[in-house]
């Protein structure tokens, strides 16, 4: 082969155009996502207030730590506050 044809044949490779290239299909399996539950608030009261800045980051920090939501948190903390004025009570110190 000479000269010449290399460089006729790599001109005409270069003015070919190269062949499509397609990505292998890629299989794309949905996500299971775990339905949460629709929330509801029939039958529930809201109960509100106005707390100041020190009040707010504890709240915060106790979500953070105990994994959950502000009526959950409230929840709790009625609850033990119940618990303790009812053993208060049953011991006659209130």
């Amino acid at each position: 082969m000479s000269k010449a044809n290399k460089a006729a044949d790599f001109l005409q490779n270069m003015r070919d155009e190269p062949p499509a290239l397609t990505p292998p299909p890629v299989e794309v399996k949905p996500r299971e996502v775990k339905a949460k539950p629709v929330p509801t608030r029939s039958g529930l009261k809201h109960i509100g207030g106005y707390l100041d800045r020190e009040t707010v980051e504890k709240v915060a920090i106790l979500r953070a730590r105990l994994g959950l939501d502000n009526s959950e948190l409230i929840k709790l903390a009625i609850d033990d506050l119940h618990r303790k004025q009812m053993a208060k009570r049953a011991f006659g110190d209130a």
